[in-house]
């Protein structure tokens, strides 16, 4: 064979590296590059519960938050990405853990835009919003509610100061991130009869977006869109920026 021949399969140890990487990936990251173009997009999943401090147990779907950290620093510092397209799914999970992720995504210095498909439940409402746009489905539903303790009673005078404290951070980051009004999120925050034996409300993709939740009702293609918009503004602004 000639110096000029290419060999018609590639090596099976080198591909099989390949296939064992990706698998590890998906067990450890719950995500893998799709196989298109290198994209200057980043995309980032958060589905199931948003695991914490305290491990969940095996059967249960969770996001560690000690994998979603290293993933937004490398986003960040990665001069390919120019934006981040944060897809959620989850049910909610550690408070301390969800409200470290949405400060990471607010404080991005690139444009980021969450989708929230299925639900985006219970701190998975602090992630939504955190993004520049937020977007959601239609079928979509967001349950709102208080900071609880796992049906826990509370005995301690200061157990209960410390979670009024946690439950007043949730509601400022949900409404300087937000169109919504801390009385109105407040409303359906306690709101009676709305959750089975419970306080709280569930709303769906238009209601959100009518409360001043959420920005936009949209899909995965809207959701690219905008931030193609807004990567394409970012540039725009930063080369009038050096222009003048």
């Amino acid at each position: 064979m000639s110096a000029t021949d290419k060999p018609n399969s590639q090596d099976p140890v080198v591909e099989e590296e390949k296939k064992n990487a990706t698998l590890e990936a998906i067990q450890q990251l719950g995500q893998t590059t799709a196989p298109t173009n290198e994209s200057n997009i980043y995309c980032m999943t958060i589905i199931g519960q948003v695991e914490g401090h305290v491990v969940l147990p095996p059967q249960n779907k969770t996001t560690k938050y000690e994998h979603i950290i290293p993933q937004l620093v490398a986003a960040e510092q990665n001069s390919k990405i120019e934006g981040v397209l944060v897809i959620l799914n989850t049910v909610g999970g550690d408070v301390e853990a969800g409200l470290a992720i949405a400060e990471m995504i607010s404080t991005l210095s690139k444009p980021t835009v969450t989708l929230v498909l299925g639900g985006g439940h219970s701190i998975g409402v602090p992630i939504a919003v955190s993004a520049v746009t937020s977007m959601i489905v239609e079928t979509a539903t967001m349950t709102i509610h208080p900071i609880r303790l796992n049906g826990l009673v509370i005995g301690v005078p200061q157990t209960f100061e410390y979670l009024d404290r946690m439950q007043e951070r949730v509601i400022r980051f949900i409404t300087s991130h937000s169109q919504v009004t801390e009385e109105k999120l407040k409303d359906l925050m306690f709101k009676t009869g709305q959750l089975s034996r419970d306080i709280g409300t569930s709303v769906i993709g238009p209601d959100a977006v009518k409360y001043g939740l959420i920005d936009h009702v949209g899909g995965i293609g809207d959701a690219i869109k905008e931030l193609n918009r807004l990567i394409e503004a970012r540039k725009a602004q930063n080369q009038g920026g050096m222009i003048q």
